[in-house]
């Protein structure tokens, strides 16, 4: 049945290799509790209110919860996707503003492995579907398991969650150095979260960004500080993005002003995606190599 639905998906690809790759990119942090999922999701709603297509996919395999901010019960999660032999397109669901989701499940009985023939299978699953987005957002797990970092080094962008505390400080670097460790050229952007002040957020990230340049010869972007909103709270309390409870508060209108700002850093750099490798190609490849 798989390898039937991949055969379909070949062919169907095939009619679809004259249109452009969507853009991929990674949210990571390098410790739970900064935000990293709402923030993930509430980015999302602002690129579709640029008129973007948009898919968010919750990679945080048996402990998601983006479906949760939302206040939506999903039908399928990703774990369907193999468990019940679907089609990706089986457990996309609807989500606010125009975008779409992929849940990762929550309460698994067993730990979830992305082993060699379930790797197969979605890459089959995706290589088509992408092409359908502007953007698809994946909302990482936490750590660096050998499934994470496979995906992190196939992105076309990471973006660094962190607040500034000096653990996620700390931890944000740890991240940002193991990828490094293999590929410098991935361009990754920092985002600091729940700071009290805007000064004491720039600080924070003007900090991470000198010690990658200096230690890790890498050069980041700083898109922005969102300040510690009560809003978000309640937003989470009611289950609906912080966004769209409430749009004229101040952290809604900086992630707005952020959205922007990233946007029109992806128009200056005129990137030409054909000659860019393919988020698919650099999956299989990496996948394979792993083997």
């Amino acid at each position: 049945m798989m390898m039937d639905q991949a055969e379909v998906l070949r062919k169907k690809l095939a009619s679809k290799n004259n249109q452009n790759q969507p853009k991929t990119i990674a949210v990571i942090s390098g410790k739970g509790g900064v935000g990293k999922s709402n923030l993930s999701l509430n980015f999302s709603i602002a690129l579709s209110q640029f008129e973007k297509k948009v898919l968010l996919f919750d990679m945080d395999i048996g402990m998601g919860n983006i479906d949760l901010l939302m206040g939506i019960t999903a039908r399928h999660t990703i774990v369907d996707l193999f468990e019940n032999n679907l089609s990706i397109n089986d457990i996309i669901m609807k989500g606010p503003k125009g975008i779409d989701y992929i849940a990762g499940g929550s309460g698994l009985p067993t730990l979830f492995k992305l082993d060699n023939k379930k790797s197969d299978y979605l890459i089959n699953q995706l290589q088509v579907l992408l092409t359908d987005y502007d953007y698809v957002i994946f909302d990482m797990g936490a750590g660096m398991t050998e499934e994470n970092v496979k995906f992190l080094l196939a992105m076309d962008e990471i973006f660094v969650i962190l607040t500034p505390e000096p653990t996620s400080i700390t931890d944000a670097y740890s991240a940002m150095k193991y990828i490094c460790m293999f590929d410098q050229s991935i361009p990754m952007y920092l985002l600091v979260n729940r700071a009290e002040k805007e000064t004491s957020g720039i600080q924070t990230s003007k900090r991470l960004k000198q010690a990658a340049l200096q230690f890790l010869i890498k050069e980041v972007a700083i898109l922005g500080v969102l300040l510690d909103d009560k809003t978000v709270q309640k937003a989470v309390i009611h289950q609906e993005p912080f966004l769209l409870y409430a749009p004229n508060a101040g952290v809604s209108k900086s992630l707005m002003e952020i959205c922007k700002k990233y946007l029109e850093i992806r128009n200056e750099q005129h990137i030409n995606k054909n000659q860019q490798s393919s988020f698919i190609s650099k999956l299989q490849r990496f996948f394979v190599r792993g083997r």
